[in-house]
């Protein structure tokens, strides 16, 4: 069983600085791409940032040049490195992952989500 488990949000002043994590545990498993999103009261589900297995990369126009996905293989891990925080950025942050497992008919893939982590940029 695949479980993402994310760290790192929390409360930050407009123009400061916070570092999403999410873990993969499990076993038995490869990774494709790895998404974050986020939503924010009210509105719908935004993808912020994606990030493939080798590496590249794709943003919102809301926060280019702000954020930054990146992953750990090894560690089967995706971070969020999120600058120039700006209260329109408060939101759930959740991570995303496509898991492909080996089965005897050939590889599945699996869409797993995190339990989501509240980011909130006072002014």
């Amino acid at each position: 069983q695949v479980q993402l488990v994310e760290s790192g949000g929390g409360l930050v002043q407009a123009g400061g600085s916070l570092t999403l994590s999410c873990a993969a545990s499990g076993s038995g498993f490869s990774i494709n791409n790895m998404d974050w999103y986020r939503q924010a009261p009210g509105k719908q589900r935004e993808l912020v940032a994606a990030i493939t297995s080798d590496g590249s990369t794709n943003y919102a126009d809301s926060v280019k040049g702000r954020f930054t996905i990146s992953r750990d293989n090894a560690k089967n891990t995706v971070y969020l490195q999120m600058n120039s925080l700006k209260p329109e950025d408060t939101a759930v942050y959740r991570c995303n992952a496509h898991i492909q497992v080996a089965r005897v008919a050939g590889v599945v893939t699996y869409n797993y989500w995190g339990q989501g982590t509240q980011v909130t940029v006072s002014s």
